[in-house]
């Protein structure tokens, strides 16, 4: 077998477990920092600064540009999400750890092939997002929940796609986008009678669902300077059935749009700086942006207008920093900050989800070795933050406030050959 039909074998076969892969980042919000471990080592930053074959699921256009490559890394990551109710008249008060289940490995991995004409194909198959809590003291066992409580969201896309170089240094991508999401909760049997369907509210394990969209893109070089960017549309999902009384829409969980640019300048011949500006639109999916109020206007979970999370469009901004020592030996640093997207009145359903860290740093580094193999390390930080409620538990549910709180750390590894 060649070492490029080896590689598409070990890509086919890792498939399926990637789909199974538990995936809980939730640095921006609950999208992932980067992807590919170089870029991850930089913050993320990539839209306009491509290194291996992940930064496709950046921005498409970036397969024009990093000739015919295969990737394969992994990461370990381990979160830090906890609650704390004070106030609260029915009995709620306590701190809570939803820590209970600790850590998640996710694995990538992605190709890239130039084909005459300016043309270039590539494949990438990543998670893009996911948050996972598991209180095993249940913060609601005051309301007569039993078990512990939590969900479990996973998102792994399938892109393959196609880049076109339309004039020198300056091409074009599309990635057409598959999706496949699964998602579970468990513990919630108190606000169950607040459903349009009771049944389908909590503890009815893992249901999965299938989506597409589309993520386009532009890369152009200009001697020093690469700009770049990326707009990918609401990826539209079938519904999680058997949570139809959770989630508005009976069960409607599509993937929000995003768009962003970059800009990467080369400062000297071992120095380059990237700079990602991104926008992510969670309001717009009504599971995801629709407030708590409409509870306690009768509407109830679950119906086309029902409540949601309450999650506000965010905007994240990245910097990333690399260092060529030698041929065989680069740095990366880099620091990102994505806004809140929880906002103080809506802490009390985010305790099952509080992807609510707002500042992360990043270092890397990558070693090639004699025979040309790239082996590339990275880890992250992301500070501890709290979100305190304002006016988040409704009097009708004791009133009081819910306060929560996410730290984030990661390391990964990848391998990368140019072929």
């Amino acid at each position: 077998m060649t070492k490029p039909s080896l590689h598409l074998a070990v890509l086919a076969s890792l498939l399926p477990s990637l789909s199974l892969a538990t995936i809980a980042h939730a640095t921006d919000g609950y999208f992932q920092n980067g992807l590919g471990a170089k870029a991850k080592g930089q913050a993320g930053a990539a839209i306009a600064d491509p290194q291996d074959s992940l930064s496709i699921g950046a921005n498409p256009a970036a397969a024009a540009a990093l000739g015919y490559r295969f990737d394969i890394g992994a990461d370990v990551f381990v979160p830090d999400r906890s609650a704390a109710i004070s106030g609260n008249g029915a009995g709620l008060d306590g701190r809570s750890s939803g820590n209970g289940l600790n850590p998640f490995v996710m694995p990538e991995f992605g190709i890239v092939r130039p084909l005459p004409g300016g043309l270039a194909l590539g494949l990438a198959v990543y998670g893009n997002g996911g948050m996972n809590t598991v209180y095993k003291q249940n913060p609601f066992a005051a309301f007569g929940a039993t078990g512990h409580a939590g969900v479990d969201l996973k998102q792994v896309f399938v892109a393959p796609t196609l880049a076109v170089e339309v004039a020198p240094g300056q091409s074009l991508g599309v990635s057409p986008l598959g999706l496949l999401q699964s998602f579970k909760a468990a513990g919630l049997q108190p606000f169950a009678v607040a459903s349009a369907d009771p049944a389908r509210f909590t503890n009815r394990g893992t249901d999965w669902s299938t989506g597409a969209g589309v993520r386009v893109g532009y890369l152009g070089r200009f001697g020093r300077v690469s700009l770049g960017a990326f707009y990918q549309s609401e990826v539209l999902a079938t519904g999680f059935h058997r949570y139809e009384g959770l989630f508005a829409e009976r069960g409607g969980f599509d993937v929000p749009a995003s768009w962003g640019a970059g800009l990467a300048v080369r400062a000297s011949e071992a120095l380059t700086v990237a700079v990602d500006v991104k926008r992510i639109a969670y309001s717009s999916v009504r599971s995801i942006g629709t407030p708590l109020a409409p509870l306690l206007a009768g509407r109830p979970f679950g119906a086309a207008d029902g409540p949601g999370f309450g999650w506000r469009d965010i905007s994240v901004v990245k910097l990333g920093l690399r260092y060529a020592v030698n041929p065989s030996l680069t740095l990366r640093a880099g620091y990102g900050y994505a806004q809140n997207p929880v906002r103080p009145s809506q802490t009390l359903l985010n305790i099952l989800a509080p992807g609510v860290v707002t500042h992360h740093v990043t270092a890397g580094a990558t070693w090639t070795t004699a025979s040309g193999t790239e082996i590339t390390g990275f880890v992250m930080h992301a500070p501890r933050n709290t979100a305190k409620g304002r006016g988040s538990i409704p009097v009708s549910y004791g009133g009081g406030e819910a306060d929560i709180a996410l730290a984030e750390t990661a390391l990964g590894v990848s391998v990368g050959w140019k072929l």
